[in-house]
C-alpha cells in the first residue's frame, strides 16, 4: 500500500485541483463576457463582515441538512431528487403544528420537529415503496412528488392561512415565542446565527455514526455497492431501499426548520424555495461525507453571500456564482476520478515491484540450492 504521506497529499490535491480548475474556467467565462475578472474575484474573495458571516452560516446550516438528506440516498445508490418537495410538506406541517401550540414551550417545538420528520419520511417513503415493489425509478417518482407537494402545500396553505392586514401575503399562524429556537449571538452581538445549527450538527454526527459504526450502516453501504453481494449476505434489498428513503426523507423534513423556527416563524407564500436541489450538488461535492458536506455547504453559502453586491459594485450579474458553483461540482467529480486513477496506478506499481522483488529472491534461493 502507498504511504500515509502520499495518501494525505493525494487527498489534499483533489479539492485544490478542483478549485484551481474552477477558478480558471470561471475567469475564462468572465473574459469571454467582457466582465472585469479581477474586480469580480476581489469582491467574491473579500473578507465578509460579521453580518455577512452570520448569513453564510445560516445558509450553510440549511444547505448542510439538504446535503445530508441526499447523501443518505447516495450511499444506497438511490437518487433522492425529491428533497425539495419533502421539506416543503414537512415545513408546512411543522408550522401548522407549532402554530396551534397544543403543547407548552419547547415540547411544542419538539412535537413540530417530530411531525416534520414523519411527514418528510412518509413523502419520501412513497418513492421508496414504488422502487422496491414495482421497480419505479426513484428519480422519476421523486420529481413527480415535488410537483405534487408544491400544489398540495399551496392548496392547504389557502385553507389554514391567516392573511396579514394590508398585505396580499398569507401564512400560517405565528409560532409562539416560547416555542421558537433562540438564535446564537455572533461576534459583536448585533448578529446571530440559527440555534438550529446545533441540531444540524447532531444530525451530521448521527449520520456518520450510523453509517460507519452500526450493522445497519454496513448493510446500507454494502447494498449500495453491490445488490448481488448484499443478497448473498442475506440482506433484504427491498427493505433497505424503503428504509433508506424513509431516513433520507426524515432528514429532508428538517431542511426548512432553521428558517421556520429561527427567522420567519410562519410558513407562507414567501417561504424560501429551491433549498432541496442545492443539496444534490453539495452531497456530490462533499463525497457523501458529513465533514465534506459541511465544507461544501459553507463554500456554496459563502459564494451566494459574496455575490449579492456584484451587480451594484462591479456591474456583473450575480448569476456568475451559479456558473462557478456548477463548475466546482464538475471539477470536483473529475478531480476525484483523476486522483483515484493515479492512486490506483501507484498501488499497482507498488504491488508489481513487490512481486518482482519476491521473484528475484526466489530465484536467488534456487541458485544457492544448486550444487556447485
Amino acid at each position: 500500500m502507498i504511504g500515509r504521506l502520499t495518501r494525505l497529499m493525494l487527498a489534499i490535491s483533489t479539492p485544490v485541483l478542483a478549485l484551481v480548475a474552477a477558478f480558471a474556467i470561471t475567469s475564462l467565462v468572465l473574459l469571454a463576457a467582457g466582465d472585469p475578472v479581477l474586480d469580480v474575484w476581489d469582491q467574491i474573495l473579500s473578507v465578509p463582515e460579521t453580518r455577512n458571516l452570520a448569513n453564510i452560516i445560516d445558509n450553510a446550516t440549511v444547505l448542510y441538512l439538504s446535503g445530508i438528506a441526499v447523501a443518505v440516498g447516495f450511499r444506497m445508490n438511490l437518487f433522492n431528487i425529491g428533497v425539495d418537495g419533502q421539506y416543503r410538506v414537512a415545513a408546512f406541517t411543522a408550522a401548522v403544528v407549532a402554530g396551534e401550540a397544543w403543547l407548552p414551550g419547547y415540547l411544542n417545538t419538539a412535537l413540530a420537529i417530530v411531525c416534520a420528520m414523519a411527514v418528510g419520511a412518509i413523502w419520501a417513503g412513497i418513492a421508496g415503496v414504488l422502487r422496491a415493489a414495482r421497480g419505479v425509478s426513484e428519480v422519476i417518482s421523486t420529481i413527480m412528488l415535488n410537483a405534487i407537494a408544491t400544489g398540495l402545500v399551496a392548496y392547504l396553505l389557502r385553507q389554514v392561512a391567516v392573511r396579514e392586514e394590508g398585505s396580499n401575503q398569507i401564512g400560517t399562524k405565528q409560532i409562539p415565542e416560547g416555542s421558537r429556537i433562540p438564535n446564537i449571538g455572533l461576534g459583536d452581538g448585533t448578529s446571530s446565527v440559527y440555534g438550529f445549527i446545533i441540531i444540524a450538527a447532531v444530525v451530521g454526527f448521527a449520520f456518520w455514526f450510523v453509517l460507519n459504526r452500526t450493522r445497519f450502516g454496513f448493510d446500507l453501504r454494502a447494498t449500495g455497492q453491490s445488490t448481488t453481494a448484499a443478497v448473498a449476505s442475506g440482506i433484504s434489498v427491498k427493505r433497505m431501499t424503503v428504509t433508506a428513503m424513509l431516513i433520507s426523507g426524515a432528514i429532508a423534513g428538517l431542511v426548512g426548520l432553521p428558517i421556520l423556527f429561527g427567522d420567519s416563524y410562519t410558513y407562507g407564500s414567501t417561504f424560501q424555495s429551491g433549498l432541496g436541489f442545492a443539496g444534490i450538488a453539495i452531497a456530490l461535492l462533499g463525497r457523501n461525507n458529513p465533514i465534506g458536506i459541511a465544507l461544501g455547504a459553507l463554500l456554496f453559502a459563502y459564494l451566494d453571500e459574496q455575490s449579492n453586491p456584484l451587480q451594484i459594485l462591479v456591474g456583473v450579474s450575480p448569476d456568475i456564482v451559479a456558473i462557478t458553483q456548477g463548475v466546482i461540482v464538475l471539477t470536483v467529480v473529475i478531480s476525484y476520478e483523476i486522483v483515484r486513477r493515479y492512486r490506483q496506478r501507484l498501488e499497482q506499481q507498488q504491488v508489481a515491484r513487490a512481486l518482482e522483488s519476491e521473484r528475484g529472491e526466489a530465484s536467488n534461493d534456487k541458485a544457492e540450492e544448486v550444487p556447485a
